[in-house]
């Protein structure tokens, strides 16, 4: 087990990305805190999840109920060891046809509050732990109607380097996981029936070089590892797990003969 004796913060971590992460981190042995805004779909966490979960109720852009929720935590399970800031929002925000509150919107949740999930954490933060910052290929693919995302994923990888820089003198790692897609809940109404998943996932395959959608588990295995001291000398990276789509996109099936 990777994580035995480990304390685990996972923001976001009743659904998608973050809640197969916390299964994986649970398997491997780490005490997991989840985080999320939906009570329902945290309850269904916390019963799948079983005794060495809590899961709180916290919005992240919500300082006060972040810091909060951290240290609620941290009295059942003790001091962190890992975090990985993984709450985050999608959002088309187009030149020519956005609203200042849509665009500030996804910069609030999802930079300006994984910068406070941090500061929030490393108080009660162990020496030579982990943090893992949910990024994305958006953030560099130049994908219309993304300028809002892109900027804050963009701005994740930034301050990643940064964190990594002034934490390092503890022994505290900081590093980014970007996917590509990802079969998720966060894709809506063009997952909404499995007719409509399949033909989406069909598309992301065709403009994938491996041929294929990612799932949820092909995050949370990259995550574990750079949670776990298997990456033990791996500090500031960001790491693409996305078929190929961002490093070799000539090699998608769309361009084969």
């Amino acid at each position: 087990m990777r994580l035995r004796n480990k304390t685990a913060l996972i923001t976001g971590g009743n659904s998608g990305i973050g809640l197969e992460t916390a299964r994986l981190f649970v398997a491997e042995g780490a005490k997991v805190i989840v985080t999320g805004r939906n009570r329902q779909t945290l309850d269904a966490a916390a019963n799948e999840l079983g005794p060495n979960a809590l899961a709180l109720t916290a919005d992240a852009t919500d300082v006060a109920a972040t810091e909060a929720a951290v240290r609620q935590g941290v009295e059942r399970f003790g001091k962190l060891d890992i975090v990985f800031a993984n709450a985050g929002i999608p959002g088309s925000t187009p030149v020519g046809g956005t609203e200042v509150e849509a665009f500030e919107q996804v910069l609030r949740t999802n930079i300006t509050a994984v910068f406070f999930t941090v500061q929030a954490a490393v108080a009660h933060m162990n020496d030579n732990g982990s943090i893992v910052l949910n990024g994305s290929v958006i953030s560099v693919l130049g994908n219309p109607g993304y300028a809002a995302y892109a900027a804050s994923k963009a701005g994740v990888r930034a301050m990643a380097r940064v964190m990594a820089s002034e934490l390092s003198p503890r022994g505290i790692r900081v590093n980014v996981v970007a996917p590509g897609a990802i079969r998720t809940p966060i894709w809506g109404a063009a997952i909404a029936t499995a007719e409509a998943e399949k033909a989406f996932a069909a598309r992301i395959g065709r403009s994938t070089p491996l041929g294929r959608i990612g799932e949820p588990e092909h995050i949370a295995k990259t995550v574990l590892f750079l949670a776990s001291d298997d990456a033990a000398h791996i500090q500031g990276q960001e790491l693409f797990v996305d078929g190929g789509a961002t490093a070799s996109p000539a090699g998608a099936p769309i361009f084969r003969g």
